[in-house]
């Protein structure tokens, strides 16, 4: 899509998080355009990464599904900008001008949803699903710092043990919580106040 675009040098691709931290190091690109759902780490949790690592780089997410809780870890994490998978070339080209000027670019689908949870908040309780109490003290450590953005390897050292049993711990918790990945344990941490944004 980017590649008749003048002013755009497209340096490398990748396919999982790990590989984009990696890229960026070695890169070091003005811009990242990040799919929110790679393989391994989420795209949330490689650009939280790429953005301590180096500030200077700049990180668009694209989404296909773009929700309030995406939305707000993606604040969080402190990405340029956030748009939907399928958006135009031109309005990415657009996104990619006004990032690289150091301004934040949501589209105005990302922006809709930011207003109505706003608007929803005082009115909306979010109370703690009864599955929560269904895991283990350490399993709900865990999903606490996993749905940080923490690497495995991050959460082994915070809690000096094994990666091998942290992915034990998070395979538990999707089995308890009926969830599929990662992506959906972050959700289900926002919505159920277990992480504060």
């Amino acid at each position: 899509m980017l590649k008749n675009v003048e002013f755009i040098d497209v340096v490398g691709k990748v396919e999982s998080g790990e590989d984009a931290i990696n890229a960026a190091q070695d890169l070091n690109p003005d811009i990242i355009l990040m799919d929110i759902m790679m393989k391994g780490m989420t795209g949330i949790e490689a650009s939280r990464w790429i953005k301590e690592q180096n500030s200077n780089i700049k990180v668009i997410l694209l989404s296909g599904e773009v929700n309030q809780d995406f939305i707000s870890l993606s604040a969080k994490v402190g990405v340029n900008g956030y748009l939907p998978k399928d958006v135009s070339k031109e309005t990415l080209v657009d996104a990619i001008k006004k990032v690289y000027a150091g301004e934040k670019y949501f589209s105005p689908t990302v922006m809709n949803i930011v207003f109505e949870q706003f608007y929803q908040q005082e009115s909306d309780e979010k109370k703690p699903v009864q599955k929560s109490k269904d895991l283990t003290t350490r399993e709900f450590e865990v999903l606490e710092q996993v749905a940080l953005g923490k690497s495995n390897q991050e959460v082994a050292d915070s809690l000096f043990i094994s990666i091998k049993t942290v992915e034990t711990h998070k395979t538990n918790i999707l089995s308890k919580l009926g969830l599929k990945n990662t992506a959906e344990l972050v959700k289900y941490a926002i919505k159920n106040n277990i992480i504060e944004l």
